[in-house]
């Protein structure tokens, strides 16, 4: 086996420095571009790749960012993982991902392990590890979050994309409203998700501005089968409902199946279903569901656009973007 090649041997090759061709395999970097172009050239000829480990040692940069998530597996956050995974690659950024024990907390030993990696950033889901328990395990990283603007701020340095609830849910009463409906449920997500709270306090303030009546709660855990048994209790024990909002899609499908299958109910005919997230199954033919959601790829874009302004300027106050919801109706509203 030879010698792995250097960055020296391909300066030595193309004719230019080690700074050229350590510029020519940073994203972003100032060069010009016949010169990268002929640098990654031989790099490719001589079988070169840069030495990671090294680099962090001399930049301080290991470009890993973590994704601390509560669930690596549901269609909402497998989604999103996905496309930031593309996306942060496209940058030149390795994902490392966190997956936090039920109750949404990482322990000690987990979180040891997380500045073993030498984060550059970290994007928390908002149920994730509050920023005052995360800081002290990143250094000098400063963490994004997805904030839903429930809860007083935190004083710990984070940067935060806020997401505005209000506009999608509020086509979402809107339309609901003008079918003048006497009785609404909600099929909650899990007790402990700020999402879920959101959620539901920011639809009982839009359904009390209407004049609409207060929504039935019904314990779930945002999964398929909860929604499924969530829908076969309110109809069998508490007498239905005109519309039923959910706290997300793939609860909302479990109420469809349900209402359609074993209590032989039509929808939109007999009761109306909204979901949230607007997951791609969401526009599934089995489903069609109308769902209250944001622009994934825009809350991506806008979670990379602070990374990278946040190691271009690591000192400045904290960050804050902000996205909206909106509403896609389909056919399980009529």
């Amino acid at each position: 086996m030879g010698r792995r090649a250097t960055a020296s041997m391909v300066a030595e090759a193309a004719g230019v420095s080690r700074v050229a061709v350590s510029r020519a395999f940073t994203p972003g970097a100032s060069i010009d571009a016949g010169k990268r172009d002929r640098i990654l050239k031989i790099a490719a000829e001589l079988n070169y790749t840069p030495d990671r480990a090294a680099r962090a040692l001399r930049t301080r940069r290991s470009h890993l960012i973590g994704l601390v998530v509560p669930d690596a597996c549901s269609p909402w956050e497998a989604q999103e993982i996905d496309g930031l995974t593309t996306v942060l690659q496209e940058h030149g950024f390795g994902c490392v991902l966190f997956k936090t024990r039920t109750d949404f907390e990482l322990d000690d030993a987990q979180l040891r392990n997380m500045r073993s990696f030498n984060l550059d950033s970290a994007i928390v889901f908002p149920e994730c590890v509050r920023p005052k328990r995360l800081a002290p395990y990143l250094d000098r990283a400063v963490p994004v979050y997805i904030d839903y603007m429930t809860g007083p701020a935190d004083e710990t340095l984070h940067d935060r994309l806020e997401v505005d609830l209000r506009p999608g849910l509020s086509k979402a009463v809107a339309l609901v409203s003008g079918y003048a409906p006497s009785r609404i449920a909600y099929i909650c997500g899990k007790t402990e998700s700020e999402a879920e709270h959101a959620r539901r306090e920011v639809l009982r303030e839009l359904l009390a501005e209407r004049g609409l009546p207060e929504p039935r709660l019904l314990a779930g855990d945002f999964s398929y089968a909860r929604g499924h048994s969530a829908a076969l209790e309110l109809f069998r024990v508490h007498g239905g409902a005109d519309v039923i909002f959910a706290a997300n899609d793939e609860s909302a499908f479990g109420a469809l199946d349900a209402i359609r299958y074993d209590l032989g109910l039509k929808v939109p005919q007999d009761v109306s279903v909204i979901g949230f997230d607007n997951i791609s199954q969401a526009a599934w033919g089995a489903y069609r569901l109308t769902t209250v959601g944001i622009d994934l790829p825009a809350r991506i874009q806008s979670l990379v656009r602070m990374i990278l302004e946040r190691l271009k300027h690591p000192n400045a106050r904290p960050l804050c973007d902000r996205i909206t919801t909106n509403l896609t109706v389909r056919d399980t509203v009529g």
